[in-house]
Order: structure tokens, then C-alpha cells, then sequence
């Protein structure tokens, strides 16, 4: 996803723009220069940019469910083995599933089933609810599905260290959750695929986008490595699908 000011960021990144002109100003202002003296009024842009590990494409790290991971002190984003993050990868496309509930088991068995497809350890598992159509919209935060904690727990059992998805989170909605715990006074309500992460150590993709595009299940590569940021639980990341385009019809 594009890191802009959208509906869809309830904490929308704040973009300061500075111009080339003003970076002429900038750039020469200490030893008194003006615009006019560099090429053609110009120097260099600039932009200054305030916003969440969280906004945009991004990984999460297993510091980001709680401070321990399979009884081990929880990894950070700039702890996140380089291995994890570039690899097979696996497309789970649900898209044209009416369901309103998490992803359940269920449907990636039947998915896998379907399609002849299986998961294989290292695998970099990307899977489409065709939430990322809601892009720019208020609704890209309230109205996805999410991915329930059994499916999740399934995928995992797999050795996969990591599981993308193309929406604004990985478990329902905030407001979905928060109404079912008020209703039932249940902690397996919360960030229930999120809290797994203590128990098995793995990292999330969140808002992936285009990978309607990707146009096979299997047999490509992604990367997705995070930007570093000292002791946080969560790093932006340019998560690309590559194909080899000889086989892209396989």
C-alpha cells in the first residue's frame, strides 16, 4: 500500500512536503546562499514524515503480540531473521468467499485441497479475502474478515515463520472484537491470532495489496524484508511477489 492521508488510516501519516525551491532555501541559508544561486532555482526535495510502525504494508514482529515468544524473550522487528523474509511463496485466494467470520481452517484445507496445493515449510503464506478493493475507503478499517486463530494455528503447524494478508488487520475488526468480548466477557475474543504469537513465534503481513496480480498459487518467490527500528514490534516493508515469467502460464 501507498503510506498516504486516506480514510483508511485511522492514524494517517502526516506528510510534510518541502519543495525544491524551499530546498534551495534550505540547503544554502547557513553560508547565506539564495535559490538563484543553485541550477535553475532549484536544489533538492525533501519530505518529513510522522506516523505508526503500523501504517501502510508492514510487518509485525512477535514483540508486537507480548514481550515473550515460545518462552523466550520476543523478537523485535530488527531481530527478524533475514531468512524468514524472502522464500516460496504460497497464495491462498479466498476472495470470492461471501463469508463474514474469520478465515476459518476449513477454507484453506478446502483451498488447498482444491487446488493441489500444499504447504511447505518455509513457505511465505499470502492469503486474499479481497479486502483490499475497500482501499481508501472508512470501510477498509471496519468491514474485513480477518484470520481466525485455528487457521492460523494450522498454517503454522507447517513451519511457516510468516502469513500475509491483504487487509487492515489480521484478526476481525476492533469493533468486532470489542462488542463479542462486552457480550461474552471472553479473553479469546482479543487479538485472538495476534496473542497465538506468544505461543508460536511467527510474524504477520498486514495490507498487503495486488496480489490478485500474482496470477498463479504457487512456484514464485516473495520478499518482504522490514525496515529496522531499534526495539519495535512492527517495520514497514515492500513486500514483492517475484515471477518467473517464463513459467507464469504454469
Amino acid at each position: 500500500m501507498t503510506i498516504e492521508n486516506v480514510p483508511s488510516e485511522p492514524e494517517p501519516a502526516d506528510i510534510k512536503y518541502i519543495s525544491h525551491e524551499e530546498g534551495a532555501k534550505i540547503l544554502g541559508e547557513d553560508i547565506g546562499l539564495s535559490k538563484n544561486d543553485f541550477p535553475d532555482g532549484m536544489a533538492i526535495n525533501l519530505e518529513r514524515i510522522s506516523l505508526t510502525s503500523h501504517t501502510g504494508t508492514h510487518l509485525d514482529a512477535p514483540f508486537h503480540y507480548g514481550p515473550f515468544s515460545e518462552n523466550k524473550i520476543a523478537k523485535t522487528i530488527e531481530d527478524i531473521p533475514l531468512s524468514w523474509c524472502y522464500g516460496n511463496g504460497l497464495l491462498i485466494d479466498l476472495s470470492n468467499n461471501s463469508f463474514s467470520e474469520p478465515v476459518s481452517e476449513n477454507e484453506i484445507l478446502n483451498f488447498l485441497n482444491e487446488n493441489n496445493c500444499s504447504i511447505k515449510k518455509g513457505d511465505i503464506v499470502l492469503i486474499n479475502t479481497g479486502a483490499s478493493k475497500l482501499w481508501g475507503t472508512k470501510e477498509y478499517f471496519t468491514s474485513f474478515r480477518g484470520i481466525s486463530p485455528e487457521a492460523t494455528d494450522y498454517i503454522l503447524s507447517k513451519d511457516v515463520k510468516i502469513i500475509g494478508v491483504d487487509s487492515f488487520g489480521f484478526d476481525p475488526p476492533f469493533h468486532k472484537m470489542l462488542t463479542t468480548y462486552k457480550e461474552n466477557n471472553s479473553q479469546q475474543s482479543l487479538w485472538p491470532a495476534h496473542i497465538l504469537g506468544r505461543k508460536k513465534e511467527y510474524c504477520q503481513i498486514e495490507r498487503l495489496t495486488n496480489l490478485e496480480n500474482i496470477g498463479k498459487y504457487t512456484n514464485f518467490t516473495v520478499s518482504c524484508f522490514p525496515i529496522k527500528i531499534k526495539e519495535s514490534g512492527a517495520g514497514w516493508s515492500r513486500v514483492v511477489a517475484i515471477i518467473d515469467e517464463e513459467n507464469i502460464n504454469e
